[in-house]
């Protein structure tokens, strides 16, 4: 294979629109990893004990595959294939009970082992069934359970490689997507120095190859001159310049998100609460400091070693009473992603008992986010938290108000009072 192609990944990689700075290197896909391994327990617990159902609209597969789908571009229609089609009853893991069952136990079995030989038994296992509709994109979920050894799944990913390796790789076919891992595994391996250990990176590569963002080089033996293959490079280096407009908004979402976590911060101290800034955040510069300055170095003990530690510390803010472990409130900057994942760190911290009975759980989002706020809630996936003090803080309400609670508040008060309660 011709050295072009670690000269497009080197491009790849230092594209500001290409999936590897745009979601690769985007802090809220490890924090999202905790959420949807959770949701895919749920899904799992809810086959084995008959409380699934028999529709995909509502359950709680659809709140998982949703929060997927969500994952930027690259997972964009996922949940295509988990739709029900009733015209062709395809997945067939809704009506059909025994199916259904062995899709949570695939499910189980990838989230309790952890070999590459253990993870493609499983998946072996379910192709024997030949289970109508249900294929290769379930490596979608798998993904998030063992990003080290199961590549995500899509036309474009399966495109890119194709164009990549000149293979003939099919959609909808355990077979092929097993024969393509293969070979994504050895592309990785080739390139070890531009990707990484996670095949999220590779991917994400194949991905913008497939959906057009890039040209592929030229396979041995093929009539395309390198001067036509540079012209076609050239292409897409003009193509990134197009989409750098995108990806300053996208920097501008997250300087966004960022401010907001500032002021939630500022105002915590203000009001005599220890702070916490999310692990993978503290990093973040925020009016020329980073986010984490003057907060806790250090969650106490009993959080960071107890139950749903590795979830709690990916919080976007949490406040600490006085000299206590205690968590008084804790804060979901939820700028315009999918609230799943801030909502599951959320029940983590809730039921690890660290929770104050009169502590707040803040989501906190734009002013026309509330119905969206409300209706994710609603769904079953979230039945468990229904009885918790969770309520959505506007970004209005809060920069208008800041200030003077900080001044002249104490405690939650004001901050109950210019929030809502949503569960």
């Amino acid at each position: 294979m011709s050295d072009r192609v670690r000269d497009l990944i080197e491009q790849w990689r230092r594209d500001p629109a290409a999936t590897y700075q745009t979601w690769f290197l985007w802090d809220e896909r490890l924090k999202n990893f905790r959420s949807i391994r959770r949701g895919i327990g749920q899904v799992v617990e809810e086959i084995e004990a008959g409380r699934f159902g028999v529709a995909y609209r509502g359950s709680s597969l659809e709140t998982i595959v949703h929060s997927v789908a969500e994952q930027r571009q690259i997972f964009k229609g996922a949940d295509h294939a988990f739709l029900w089609k009733p015209k062709l009853r395809i997945p067939d893991i809704y009506e059909n009970a025994a199916n259904q069952r062995a899709f949570g136990r695939l499910l189980h079995h990838c989230s309790c082992c952890s070999t590459a030989t253990e993870i493609l038994t499983g998946i072996r296992t379910i192709d024997q069934l030949r289970i109508k509709g249900l294929g290769p994109a379930v490596a979608n979920l798998i993904y998030f359970l063992h990003p080290t050894h199961v590549s995500p799944f899509n036309t474009a990913i399966v495109n890119g490689y194709n164009a990549i390796t000149g293979s003939k790789v099919k959609l909808g076919s355990w077979e092929h997507y097993l024969a393509m891992r293969q070979g994504i595994l050895a592309l990785n391996a080739r390139y070890s120095d531009l990707l990484s250990n996670d095949l999220g990176a590779i991917a994400g590569f194949l991905f913008d190859v497939g959906s057009g963002r890039y040209p592929a080089p030229p396979l041995d033996g093929e009539s395309l001159s390198a001067s036509g293959w540079d012209a076609r490079l050239a292409e897409a280096r003009a193509e990134a310049v197009k989409f750098e407009k995108a990806a300053l908004r996208q920097r501008e979402t997250d300087r966004t998100h960022t401010e907001i976590q500032g002021w939630v911060r500022d105002l915590g101290r203000a009001l005599g609460y220890r702070v916490w800034i999310a692990s993978n955040d503290r990093g973040r510069q925020h009016e020329g400091a980073r986010l984490s300055e003057g907060c806790l170095e250090h969650l106490p003990p009993s959080l960071a070693n107890g139950p749903g530690a590795e979830s709690i510390r990916l919080i976007d803010v949490l406040w600490l009473e006085g000299d206590t472990d205690r968590v008084a409130a804790a804060f979901e900057v939820e700028h315009s992603t999918t609230i799943y994942s801030g909502v599951v760190r959320m029940l983590d911290l809730a039921l690890s008992g660290e929770l104050n009975i009169s502590a707040g759980l803040f989501l906190v989002a734009p002013d026309s986010r509330e119905n969206d706020v409300r209706a994710q809630l609603q769904r079953p996936a979230f039945s468990r938290i229904a009885d918790l003090n969770v309520r959505y803080l506007p970004y209005g309400e809060l920069e208008r108000h800041r200030a003077s609670i900080a001044r002249f508040g104490t405690g939650l008060r004001a901050l109950t009072e210019i929030s809502h309660r949503v569960t």
